[in-house]
């Protein structure tokens, strides 16, 4: 098995779980560094296929343009999740 090879597994590996974990993750500051973590991935999946092009406008357009601006309002919004889990609980029963 070539190095390359090895690599493609270990990043669509990473890609996979991350967004796996992305998509169950309950605090919103470690979805988005999870995100993160996913488009890192997928553009070193797409240096390997030797799309640096798209690699790059990958890393710095969502990166980091899209990424900065989502942490930043995430950080600005300040959401308490017990008062969510509160609420979410006194409804319950009608569930």
């Amino acid at each position: 098995m070539e190095f390359s090879s090895i690599l493609f597994y270990v990043f669509g590996f990473c890609f996979v779980a991350s967004s796996a974990m992305l998509v169950i993750a309950r605090n919103t500051l470690k979805a988005a560094m999870l995100l993160i973590l996913s488009f890192f991935s997928v553009a070193s999946l797409w240096l390997l296929l030797e799309a640096e092009f798209l690699a790059i406008t990958l890393i710095l357009v969502y990166v980091g343009a899209v990424m900065v601006l989502f942490l930043f309002v995430i950080k600005m919004l300040n959401i308490d999740q017990s008062t969510i889990r509160a609420k979410f609980t006194t409804y319950l029963p009608l569930g």
